[in-house]
């Protein structure tokens, strides 16, 4: 899975909590490589990106420099993109590369995504399934229905007690338990202690 960050102007990076646990558990847990980057601008603990923070628009050729690096270096067979907040817009904006299976959005503002682009995705009939945080600070379950109702065959999954942020482990849990019920359902339940065996 390629995950997009959320807003760097608001403290999103690669690292941000959701995608930083995806990275450290799902491999080994569920048996889903997950790569991450941070768009252009955008500083973490692994340094600073190149380039200038361009609020979604030149961050397509982030976007797609990523989805290229997945396949053409990484050799990926079947590749998930997984937004978060702002990075949702990047994927519904960005990620129509058709080598993509479909999208995950987590906490979707639609802030910069336009109606053409839910007019893609509705035409395009690839599955896209959002998370909506019952709490939300930007888009709501009742809001969202109504907002993506043009995309059919969306799957919207309200989250009860969930805020935008995903904070506390019984959120993070949920994230990760309903990304890999997507990709790798055959792992589900997923482990809350495990022992890593070293040879």
């Amino acid at each position: 899975m390629l995950c997009l960050h959320p807003l760097p102007t608001a403290g999103g990076m690669m690292d941000s909590h959701i995608f930083r646990k995806a990275a450290n558990r799902l491999p080994a847990l569920a048996g889903i490589e997950v790569l991450r980057f941070n768009t252009r601008g955008t500083t973490s603990e692994a340094g600073t990106s190149e380039g200038t923070f361009d609020n979604g628009g030149a961050e397509k050729f982030d976007v797609e420099a990523a989805i290229n690096f997945a396949f053409d270096e990484l050799n990926a067979q079947t590749l998930w993109v997984v937004g978060w907040s702002f990075g949702t817009d990047l994927a519904l904006k960005h990620a129509r590369d058709p080598r993509v299976a479909g999208l995950i959005l987590l906490s979707p503002p639609l802030r910069t995504s336009e109606q053409s682009d839910l007019d893609f995705w509705a035409a395009d009939g690839r599955p896209i399934i959002a998370l909506i945080p019952e709490f939300d600070d930007y888009l709501r379950p009742a809001a969202a229905k109504e907002r993506f109702e043009v995309i059919k065959q969306m799957q919207l999954i309200a989250v009860n007690d969930a805020k935008h942020l995903w904070v506390g482990e019984p959120s993070v849990y949920r994230v990760l338990s309903e990304i890999t019920n997507i990709l790798a359902p055959e792992r589900l339940p997923l482990a809350t202690e495990w022992e890593e065996i070293i040879s």
